[in-house]
């Protein structure tokens, strides 16, 4: 495994390399996307949505860094996942990271505390309740298969929202994204019944920092955003990838951040989405506390 310095540096430089191949490429291109000089363009900006999910959290600072810079606002889904250095991404060595990105405005969900996947619908005997077979990435459990009831996967969620509230200080969104997007129509109801709803991905936002860069270079997921990326998208990357080997963050955040920028998109947080709008306004106190019951 690289050292945390060495890939700090290797990203560092593959984004200064990409950050000019995606200079060139927008301004050959911007001209004809997005017309700075039309009013209409000009005054209403094209809204996406870019999420991030924890990670190993070791380019994280980057990604704060790069965030700040180009004053971006993003909706961080989160869970106690392991991580690189410190003990876990929503343990104490994380907490002021957390609380520093609550201060710029950024807005925060769960991810569900142990980065819990739901495997299968358990349906219950008799007209019992249907139950979940779930497999935690962390915690306890982490790496095996339990069977859950819906009080006990509400509250699963609720530890990341509750830990969230502790750390930052901000109420997080009524929201919620299962580990890997997947989820069954029971479990959908389930979580919409203790007060979460579920956020996805568009299928042009999946950026590709999981897939194995040997195959998926940075210079192609790059590419593949931004010639597919449509307004009211919502984006998918993560605060870092264990089996990646050539870091995706920072270096195709920021080409994107700007190439996006510059065909007339704006990036938004999911509190201002239309999907959700209506339901976080409805939903004003973190539903945590009200999780299972």
């Amino acid at each position: 495994m690289a050292s945390g310095r060495s890939i700090t540096q290797r990203a560092r430089q593959a984004s200064l390399a990409i950050v000019l191949i995606a200079n060139c490429a927008c301004a050959a291109s911007a001209g004809s996307q997005f017309d700075a000089k039309n009013p209409l363009e000009s005054a209403a900006c094209k809204p996406v949505y870019l999420t991030l999910d924890t990670g190993h959290m070791e380019v994280a600072p980057l990604i704060a860094d790069v965030l700040q810079r180009h004053q971006v606002k993003v909706t961080f889904f989160a869970a106690n996942e392991r991580t690189q250095t410190g003990d876990g991404s929503l343990g104490t060595h994380w907490a002021g990271w957390w609380k520093a990105r609550a201060a710029e405005g950024h807005e925060f969900a769960s991810h569900t505390f142990d980065h819990t996947y739901w495997r299968a619908d358990v349906p219950g005997a008799s007209g019992a309740p249907t139950q979940f077979r779930v497999r935690p990435s962390a915690g306890p459990s982490g790496g095996r298969e339990v069977t859950w009831t819906a009080r006990q996967y509400c509250e699963e969620i609720g530890r990341a929202s509750t830990r969230l509230q502790e750390i930052t200080g901000k109420n997080p969104l009524p929201l919620f994204r299962a580990p890997g997007g997947k989820t069954s129509p029971q479990l959908l109801a389930a979580a919409k019944s203790c007060g979460y709803e579920h956020a996805g991905w568009s299928p042009a936002g999946f950026l590709g920092d999981e897939l194995p860069s040997d195959k998926y270079p940075n210079a192609a997921l790059l590419d593949k955003a931004l010639q597919g990326i449509r307004a009211g998208d919502v984006l998918v990357a993560h605060l870092g990838i264990w089996s990646r080997k050539d870091p995706w963050a920072p270096a195709v955040l920021e080409p994107l951040i700007t190439g996006l920028q510059s065909r007339g998109f704006c990036f938004k947080t999911l509190r201002e989405h239309p999907q959700y709008k209506a339901w976080i306004e409805a939903h004003p106190g973190i539903p945590s506390a009200q999780a299972g019951k």
